[in-house]
């Protein structure tokens, strides 16, 4: 059964002040992808302790929030407070997150041996082996190193750029810059007499197999791709 309501908790001083909310728009509010405040309330009530009932008092809620108007104070608490998340939520935010991660890492760290990223799926079974616990709440940057660190144990993994030198004939080269821009860090473009393109692009190690099948695929496999570093 999906839970109905839950709680967002806030803690100011040392007095705590609860609020019930509905589960899903509440997540979506915290999100940033809802704004309608009324819609995500259960009650206009602000508790000190809503298992119990126990409502807050004017003189802590002015204390604390220098209003005692309900509304304002709900949206406080939605805003700095944390949300208990139902079990459904937290199981689908933890898979997202992974999906986030094992994305992020394919694509930023390599096989030493062999230069080439490892496919998705063995970095999934490498978090499963490993026990890695995945943060739903945490970005992906703020918790990518320590997992990367516990997976280096169960499958090697390095960190590595490298720098390609990449000639673009001149009916692609165009369409190709816009696709070097967002693929990489272009240390170097020069525009050729005849419209052809010669660039150099330094990208993560992950990331050649990508870069090479977009070119390809934009140029009909005409462009040359060097790796020179």
């Amino acid at each position: 059964m999906v839970d109905k309501v839950t709680v967002v908790r806030y803690s100011y001083e040392g007095e705590k002040f609860e609020i019930l909310v509905k589960p899903d728009p509440a997540l979506e509010y915290k999100l940033g992808k809802r704004k309608d405040i009324s819609s995500i309330l259960v009650s206009d009530e602000i508790y000190t302790d809503s298992n119990k009932g126990k409502r807050a008092s004017t003189e802590k809620l002015l204390k604390a929030f220098k209003t005692d108007d309900a509304t304002l104070i709900a949206e406080r608490i939605l805003q700095k407070g944390d949300l208990n998340l139902t079990t459904d939520q937290r199981r689908k935010m933890t898979q997202e997150k992974r999906k986030q991660l094992v994305d992020y890492i394919s694509k930023t760290y390599v096989d030493p041996k062999s230069h080439l990223p490892h496919p998705p799926l063995r970095i999934e079974q490498a978090m499963e082996d490993g026990k890695v616990s995945i943060d739903p709440y945490k970005n992906v940057d703020e918790q990518v190193k320590d997992i990367v660190e516990k997976l280096r144990s169960i499958i090697p993994l390095k960190s590595e750029n490298l720098v390609l030198e990449i000639i673009v004939p001149a009916q692609y080269a165009a369409k190709s810059y816009s696709v070097l821009k967002s693929t990489g860090t272009l240390k170097k473009e020069e525009w050729q007499s005849n419209g052809s393109l010669k660039a150099i692009l330094e990208i993560p190690a992950a990331a050649r197999p990508n870069v090479i099948d977009r070119l390809g695929s934009i140029t009909k496999g005409t462009a040359s791709v060097e790796v020179t570093k």
